[in-house]
């Protein structure tokens, strides 16, 4: 006899209900033909035909049992970053960066107005809530000149550098685009822009000062084997545009990691630039291949320094293992070669791909990594030779005084740069498809970025944030930067007592001059 099942599956239940959908609008398109009767037809023939393939597609289960339902899920997962910051995030909420720092880069870079209105909105009763002590009788008078001097004694060529640098991006990661627009925006405002390990790419050559990073692939100063190319590095070096070298040990967002240049993303011009082969996908190896000692590394800043002409040489890194810092700095010591400066890049720094582990789990936050470098170098006596420049997240004047007050005397800001530039924070910058064209080589995309625009955009966010290092420097008392200390900033702990930066890193910089006379 014949039983009727006690359980018959949703997917069958949907297509056999599609299915009399269908017939049932292609008889009415029959009976009645118009343009409705015919739409209905076409979009129940669309939904049964989706139906069936998502019910024979065999890599989705989700997708199998609930063939337009499961649709929707998915749809509305790719569309989950945008709902969540456009309509569900405070102003708080957002990462990496909130939309309350996000607005303030984009009203700077317009020239818009930055105040706000009715109080703070954050909790400063918060554990990790942040301030910065005031004087009652600030400064008074036109605002100091926010920049230093980096180059050591053996330095034949220093250079005076802004407090707030475009940090590095290379060319490849960025658009021609972007990488013009951020150039020119360096030049009209004065500052510098660091290159990125990609090399110097003709976008990076509109007149900004350069700081010509060279990575572990040593892309723009190699040989055909991938090693590095003296001749092929004093040839850039000594360009006028050039004004500093920086050797990457390690970056932020993915220290102890190799990087990879994808088929791809490998065009002929992009291979002539790096000095690659192109159409093939080139490694960045996780070490150099030019030391393996801290003695080694020492040797080879000097070299790179002769290679130059004398210009400010140092090295960036993520800190890792202090021991290993104390260890270059015992090098420096015995074998008296001084470099200029030493880029400390925290943990929280950005990247376009990284692993989600080194992203999240690996390396030091820049303010204890910063309080480590400054201790390290007192100990050696290295610290009024040796410049640090800081580097992760900073975006805000506030963010600034922080990193100074902990010992630093510059710093880059790349992601705030993007972000003046028109970045959306869409967090797709690894998938070639960014919106704004910052972060892509697709021509379709990135012409929408004009950078005649956005260059004067990213001057303007610079000079603003610089005022503003200025004016909360005189509201605070701070004469010059050096006067910046760590014993005037405070942070909410979690049993609500508030600490210094000082009682919370430990002693490691006291100012020579009073704070106000």
């Amino acid at each position: 006899m014949f039983r009727i099942p006690q359980r018959i599956p949703a997917a069958t239940c949907i297509l056999v209900a599609l299915l009399l959908g269908a017939i049932g609008a292609l008889w009415l398109a029959a009976m009645n033909p118009g343009f409705f009767s015919y739409v209905l037809a076409l979009i129940s023939l669309a939904l049964l035909a989706l139906a069936v393939y998502h019910r024979l597609q065999r890599k989705k289960a989700i997708l199998r049992n609930f063939p337009l339902v499961g649709g929707l899920r998915y749809f509305l997962e790719s569309i989950r970053a945008e709902l969540r910051q456009y309509f569900f995030e405070s102003d708080l909420d957002g990462r990496p960066f909130n939309r309350r720092q996000r607005s303030l880069v984009y009203q700077r870079a317009k020239n818009q107005r930055q105040t706000v209105a009715f109080g703070m909105l954050d909790d400063p009763m918060r554990p990790g809530f942040e301030w910065v002590s005031h004087a009652l009788f600030p400064l008074k008078g036109s605002l100091p000149e926010l920049r230093t001097w980096i180059g050591g004694p053996q330095c034949m060529v220093p250079y005076q550098a802004s407090l707030l640098n475009i940090g590095a991006m290379s060319y490849g990661a960025l658009s021609r685009t972007a990488v013009t627009a951020l150039n020119q925006g360096a030049r009209l405002g004065g500052f510098a822009h660091n290159t990125g390990e990609g090399g110097i790419s003709p976008y990076h050559l509109e007149g900004g000062d350069l700081i010509w990073q060279i990575g572990t692939g040593y892309f723009g100063c190699r040989d055909e084997a991938g090693r590095f190319s003296a001749s092929a590095f004093r040839e850039k070096a000594r360009m006028p545009q050039v004004k500093m070298i920086e050797l990457k040990l390690s970056q932020g967002a993915k220290p102890g990691h190799g990087g990879l240049l994808p088929a791809s993303k490998n065009t002929a011009e992009i291979a002539a630039i790096r000095l690659v082969k192109p159409g093939i996908p080139v490694h960045s190896p996780a070490s150099h291949t030019a030391f393996q000692s801290p003695k080694g590394l020492i040797r080879f800043l000097q070299t790179l320094r002769e290679l130059s002409g004398g210009k400010p040489v140092g090295f960036k890194l993520c800190l890792g293992q202090p021991e290993e810092l104390e260890l270059i700095c015992r090098a420096i010591r015995s074998t008296g070669i001084l470099p200029d400066f030493i880029t400390v890049d925290g943990a929280e720094g950005g990247t376009g791909a990284a692993p989600l582990e080194f992203t999240d789990s690996v390396g030091m936050p820049l303010l204890d990594a910063l309080s480590e470098v400054t201790r390290i170098l007192r100990s050696c006596q290295l610290d009024r030779d040796i410049k640090v420049i800081a580097s992760g997240k900073l975006v805000t004047a506030f963010d600034i005084l922080k990193v100074l007050a902990m010992g630093a005397s510059a710093c880059y800001s790349a992601r705030g740069m993007m972000l003046s530039l028109g970045c959306i924070q869409a967090l797709v910058c690894d998938s070639g498809r960014c919106p704004t064209g910052v972060a892509t080589q697709d021509p379709a995309l990135y012409r929408g970025l004009d950078p005649g625009d956005k260059s004067v955009r990213v001057a303007s966010y610079h000079a603003a944030t610089i005022r503003a290092v200025g004016e909360l420097m005189q509201a605070c008392g701070f004469a010059t930067p050096e006067d910046i200390r760590p014993d005037r900033f405070f942070r909410r702990m979690p049993d609500f007592s508030a600490r210094s930066f000082q009682s919370i890193y430990g002693k490691f910089r006291v100012s020579t001059q009073p704070a106000q006379t």
